[in-house]
């Protein structure tokens, strides 16, 4: 029988009123809500669901609202009837992947997810930076156009997220001056994004020790069922890989091109995307078009789900 793989957004995906309505008809995803608020000691939960969005869109408050939101979702799927076969979450949302690892609990993970969101703000206010979106452009282009910027700069590419569509991070200076090089070696456009600091780029190094020694005294677990982490594209095997990899993501790439070739590759071929939205989704369809996506943010979304995933997963294997 073909697997279901689960995946969890990253930050962007966040929006006032997520989860909500799983809160108010789901005891599992409740249970998550109440479990994520009483772990971070503020009320992640009304954030959620209330905002305001100025106030959510803050990284320290994302983080832990956007992963209370996914979890919410993945424990709706489960008592559903809905099991992943494989795990894997873009940037923040590998931590509710390593939820469904059996890697974290709720309230570590959650606990994580806060002191990692504190430390990439901390990390943007001591070393300010930027991002931009590239449209257009194969990944070794883009690399080699940020390394021609790198004298002016610290800038490279942070985000590989599909085909054609690439997120670099650094500098403030030198993504503009690797966004003029993209542009000449023709980029479609070069979208420069709305954020509070240079994610996944060297800039948030001082986030990565805070969050190494946070670690140190969290309790990890194996994986008990397969999970891709982003900055190895690969499996972890082991609670000391998962920490490492965890540490060194904050400044490291997100590979999501080759975590989801990976997945497809080893008989994935069906998606659950767990939270709001349905950001990863779309990536995965221009990834792996002949795979089969659900977006799971409500009630209505989870019924769909719940009553097609598993068909949808076998239909395509005899295909």
């Amino acid at each position: 029988m073909a697997r279901i793989g689960f995946v969890f957004p990253g930050q962007g995906a966040q929006v006032v009123g997520m989860g909500r309505d799983l809160y108010d008809h789901s005891p599992a995803a409740r249970k998550v809500f109440d479990i994520v608020d009483r772990a971070c000691n503020i009320a992640v939960s009304q954030l959620c669901f209330f905002g305001p969005d100025e106030v959510l869109k803050e990284t320290a408050n994302t983080q832990p609202a956007l992963f209370a939101a996914s979890v919410a979702a993945y424990a709706a799927c489960r008592e559903a009837g809905l099991e992943p076969g494989a795990a894997a979450g873009h940037s923040v949302g590998e931590y509710a992947a390593l939820v469904a690892a059996g890697s974290l609990t709720v309230e570590a993970g959650a606990r994580l997810v806060k002191a990692r969101g504190e430390a990439m703000a901390h990390a943007a206010h001591e070393r300010p930076g930027a991002m931009a979106a590239v449209l257009g452009l194969d990944a070794p282009t883009v690399l080699q156009c940020c390394q021609e910027a790198n004298p002016t700069g610290v800038v490279v590419p942070a985000n590989l997220n599909a085909p054609g569509q690439i997120v670099i991070s650094g500098e403030a200076h030198a993504v503009e001056r690797a966004s003029e090089l993209l542009k000449a070696r023709g980029a479609k456009r070069v979208v420069p994004l709305a954020v509070s600091g240079a994610f996944h780029s060297p800039l948030m190094e001082t986030a990565v020790a805070t969050l190494r020694g946070v670690l140190q005294l969290t309790d990890v677990s194996d994986p008990s069922l397969p999970v891709v982490q982003n900055v190895t594209a690969d499996y972890a095997r082991s609670a000391d890989e998962v920490k490492a990899n965890l540490a060194a993501q904050v400044a490291g790439p997100v590979r999501w091109v080759e975590t989801v070739e990976r997945l497809v590759g080893d008989g994935v071929t069906t998606f659950v995307e767990c939270g709001p939205g349905s950001v990863l989704t779309g990536l995965i369809k221009r990834i792996a078009p002949g795979v089969v996506c659900f977006s799971v943010g409500d009630t209505a979304s989870l019924a769909l789900a719940a009553e097609n995933a598993v068909a949808g997963a076998v239909l395509t294997e005899d295909l």
